[in-house]
């Protein structure tokens, strides 16, 4: 084997792996028991556990400049520093993302899985200001017998959702997520309501960075629910984060940064059916004996 790899596909020893899995033999399965009983009532059976990963380094953020925008000494909130200012970190995460879930689908296809179910999808800091994006699933086949898909589909949900889902015409074929970074400049007021001389007061400023944040994430997500021809989706998880930065002396901004992760749904013309379900006799407990 090459210790040489040019970054297309997927790593040498994931390949291998790979390749072994499709030979045959013990399948694994990250699936919880309550996951796998839920999946066993739909055409789907666990093959594998599949998982995709990408070291990055992000040592450019972009943005470096103050926030302030239209008269910030004088006390009004104003307008925000929008996402395009860091679009070299945000590009940095989109590609951890979309790098990790496309190796794991290349293992799926490649040990001829339909989907993934239970993804986790998680970024996680390393070595010297990198960080490592992580996909990781339990692949499922069909047992209908068709051609397989080009890409597998993947979700977070876990398979008793699935069934849900399957049961009522949808069907998770995606994970989908929006990304959003806005810098707002501390002006007057904001410094006065942060301090401790401001007592138990609302930070107006904070408050409109975050819900602007917030927003611009679900506006992200919706957006990429769309061009990926989905007919809705289902949100799994929201997520912002504020820091401060210093861009010259006794000069304070504030960044947050704000995320949206769910699971893009389309209508499927044959739902499967729904969970098999046993009836249960309940059985009066009396006693045998004869009083005397």
């Amino acid at each position: 084997m090459s210790d040489q790899w040019d970054g297309r596909g997927l790593p040498p020893v994931a390949a291998d792996r790979v390749r072994r899995a499709a030979e045959g033999g013990p399948w694994t399965s990250m699936l919880t028991v309550p996951s796998a009983a839920g999946l066993s009532a739909t055409e789907f059976e666990p093959v594998g556990e599949v998982m995709g990963s990408i070291v990055t380094n992000i040592g450019w953020r972009g943005y470096g400049g103050c926030g302030a925008w239209g008269g910030g000494f004088a006390g009004g909130l104003g307008p925000m520093t929008p996402v395009p200012a860091f679009a070299p970190y945000v590009d940095a995460l989109r590609h951890g993302y979309d790098t990790a879930l496309h190796r794991m689908q290349l293992e799926a296809a490649g040990i001829g899985a339909d989907g993934v179910v239970g993804v986790t999808l998680t970024a996680e800091p390393f070595a010297q200001g990198s960080r490592e994006f992580v996909a990781l699933g339990t692949a499922v086949r069909s047992r209908r017998a068709h051609d397989r898909p080009r890409q597998p589909f993947c979700t977070e949900l876990a398979g008793q959702d699935v069934a849900k889902l399957l049961a009522a015409g949808w069907l998770p074929v995606h994970i989908v997520y929006g990304i959003a970074l806005l810098i707002r400049h501390d002006d007057m007021r904001t410094r006065s309501q942060a301090s401790w001389m401001g007592g138990n007061t609302e930070v107006t400023g904070y408050t409109q960075l975050v819900t602007a944040a917030r927003a611009g994430a679900r506006g992200d997500f919706a957006r990429r629910v769309a061009a990926a021809g989905a007919e809705g989706a289902i949100v799994s998880a929201m997520g912002v984060g504020m820091h401060e930065i210093e861009p010259s002396e006794n000069h304070r901004d504030h960044v947050a940064e704000a995320t949206v992760f769910g699971n893009a749904l389309l209508a499927v013309e044959h739902p499967a059916a729904p969970a098999r379900s046993s009836s249960l006799t309940y059985m009066p407990l009396r006693s045998t004996r004869e009083t005397s």
